[in-house]
Formats: structure tokens, C-alpha cells, sequence
């Protein structure tokens, strides 16, 4: 049976890197023997800005019925100031098909690529789980008085123990599968003194489920100075969607930037979207410059999510080569274009 996988290439950037991103993907599957199929959908900001539609009606249920997986490029427009497209396809989708894992690798290729001195790739090698679908993003709040000296400003921070406990359990589940022995919460409870709370006993409640993973605790501003100074001490992090945010983009700063951060929004044995982290990049945008190797990574990980364990093996293993040959975009040292990296790391799948 072919793999079905829905494209949204997006905007800006996003076009360019899912190009490369899908000729790893079809490349691979052709050198396994296997079947793959790519749809390509125009939902973008000049969609939006020709038709008036974000995400069409029927849409979801459509993906639904007829795709194994979606691979995402990249939303965000200037000409559309509010994004409406950009939060009707990227966060609709999340919502609506409840993808409440968003699963980000951190993971070091080669030591060059690390700001950090007499780091190696064994020393950054750890995964963050954000909770994807509640917390601070849920967009519920509002203005009083708006534009008066007076106004006040409200945003929610909406946490439920179903929430809290299915991305914990996740994390705790993937530890052991995995062969990783520590996880780590962070929240900040000394302050958000009732949501996080629940983030501590859930925490602990279902530590004691998995005696054989070390369980620990850091506050979140503790996390990101532990994370710079000694990323050695991290396998698995569990945390709340902005802390979760904030925290995989300090983390991509030790892989060698945005540019090689992937990622994937996941409901467990359900249709789950994969999309590199670097956003649109307006004014790079054409230029031929953008790293796809975020975007290509981001394949491997939707090959993992569909049971494809080899050809995303072989995927991360032909853009650690291209690293190793210096087949590499200006943003992590190199002098090839978008398209060349590509074209390089397929080469290799073939």
C-alpha cells in the first residue's frame, strides 16, 4: 500500500525547503521499493489573499479519510498582518485533529555546528515534548477599554489534568522505548502557583508508574541555563506549550540553528502533521539560501510516525553525510544553495 502524505508547502521559505524535504521523501521510498504518494495543497498566504479561503470547508475530514500523514512548510506573511491564514491552517489543524505531542529532536551532527565550546554530538542528544494544545495558546482572553489609558489585557492559561497527563505519560513512555533513563519536567509552579501546580502532581503521579526513569523537576528559567551550560544532563524534557516554545528554540541553538530543527505534531496512531520550526522567512524567500536540512530531517520524522523506521535511518544518515562533506547552506557554513544541499542529500538516499 502507497504512503499518502499531504503537502502544504506555505509560504515564504516554505515552498523551497518542502521541495527538497519531498525529493528525500520520494528518493528514499524509491530506493526501498516502496510506494509514496505527495498532494500538493495551495493553502498559503496567496491563496489566501486570491480566494479569501484559509482552510476550505470539509477540509479536515478530507485529510482525514485520505492521508497517512501531512508534511507542513512554513506560515507567515507580512501582506496578511493578522496571519489569519497562517492560525486558520497551521494552529486549525493542531486543534482540530488534537495533536497534543509536539515532538522536537535536538540532536548535534557535528561539533562545528554547536556554539558551544569542546561540545560533541554524543553531548547534545535529548528530546523535547511540548504539550501542544492548551496553555497559553489556546487564545482565550480578551481587551477592556481598548486604547484607553486605561485598558487591561487578558490571556488565559488553560491546563487540564487530561492535558498534563497524556504529554507527561507520553514522555515517560517514549523514555522507555527508547532506552532513556531520565525525564524532566519544568514548569514554573513558585509562580503560576495553580496551573503548574498540576503540572507537579501529575508530574509525580506518574513518575511513580515508571520507577526505572529518573523523574526531576526544574523550574524553567533553571532549564535554560542548564540546557546551555551542561546539555550532557538531558534526554527526555516534558513541558507546557509556551515554555516548550521558548525552550526547543534555545535548543536548536546548539544543532546548528533553526535551519536544522524538525519537528512533528502528533496524536499517537492518528494523522499527525510534520513541520520543520524556522518559520517563513520573508526576505529569504527566492533567494536559494534557506537550509533544508530542517525541513528534510522533518521527513524522517514522519517516516518514523508511519512505521518507515529505515528510510528515516537513512534520511538522518544522509544529512549527517552531507554535514560531514561540507554540503552545507551559508546559515551553518557552507556555500551551497537550497537546491544543491537537496540534490547532495538525495544523491546520497539514492
Amino acid at each position: 500500500m502507497s504512503l499518502r502524505i499531504a503537502v502544504i508547502a506555505g509560504d515564504g521559505i516554505g515552498p523551497e525547503v518542502i521541495r527538497e524535504a519531498s525529493r528525500a521523501l520520494t528518493t528514499v521510498a524509491a530506493a526501498s521499493g516502496r510506494s509514496l504518494s505527495l498532494t500538493e495543497f495551495p493553502w498559503s498566504a496567496d491563496h489566501y489573499l486570491k480566494t479569501g479561503e484559509t482552510l476550505p470547508k470539509g477540509a479536515l475530514a478530507m485529510l482525514q479519510e485520505r492521508f497517512d500523514a501531512i508534511l507542513l512548510g512554513a506560515m507567515g506573511d507580512p501582506r496578511v498582518p493578522d496571519n489569519r491564514h497562517a492560525a486558520d491552517v497551521l494552529l486549525g489543524l493542531r486543534f482540530q485533529l488534537d495533536l497534543y505531542v509536539n515532538y522536537r529532536p535536538v540532536k548535534l551532527f557535528h561539533e562545528r555546528l554547536c556554539p558551544l565550546k569542546a561540545v560533541t554530538p554524543p553531548d547534545v542528544d535529548f528530546v523535547v515534548f511540548r504539550e501542544n494544545t492548551e496553555g497559553l495558546y489556546v487564545m482565550m482572553g480578551g481587551n477592556f477599554k481598548k486604547d484607553t489609558p486605561d485598558e487591561v489585557a487578558t490571556d488565559v492559561d488553560l491546563n487540564t489534568r487530561k492535558g498534563v497527563e497524556r504529554i507527561i505519560r507520553h514522555a515517560f513512555e517514549f523514555a522507555v522505548r527508547t532506552g532513556r533513563g531520565r525525564v524532566t519536567m519544568s514548569d514554573k509552579s513558585n509562580v503560576l502557583i495553580h496551573a503548574h501546580d498540576l503540572w507537579q502532581r501529575t508530574f509525580r503521579a506518574v513518575a511513580a508508574e515508571f520507577p526505572k526513569i529518573e523523574a526531576r523537576h526544574l523550574y524553567v528559567d533553571n532549564l535554560t541555563l542548564q540546557i546551555v551550560r551542561d546539555p550532557r544532563q538531558f534526554q527526555v524534557i516534558v513541558t507546557s506549550n509556551m515554555f516548550g516554545d521558548i525552550v526547543t528554540d534555545l535548543a536548536a541553538g546548539l544543532q546548528g540553528g533553526l535551519g536544522m530543527a524538525a519537528s512533528g505534531n502528533i496524536h499517537p496512531g492518528k494523522l499527525s502533521l510534520f513541520e520543520p520550526v524556522h518559520g517563513s522567512s520573508p526576505p529569504l524567500a527566492g533567494k536559494d539560501v534557506a537550509n533544508p536540512m530542517g525541513a528534510i530531517l522533518t521527513a524522517g520524522l514522519l517516516l518514523e510516525h508511519v512505521g518507515w523506521a529505515e528510510e528515516a535511518r537513512r534520511v538522518e544518515e544522509a544529512v549527517a553525510w552531507a554535514i560531514r562533506n561540507d554540503a552545507l547552506t551559508p546559515d551553518v557554513g557552507g556555500r551551497l544553495g537550497t537546491r544543491e544541499t537537496g540534490e547532495a542529500i538525495a544523491a546520497r538516499l539514492r
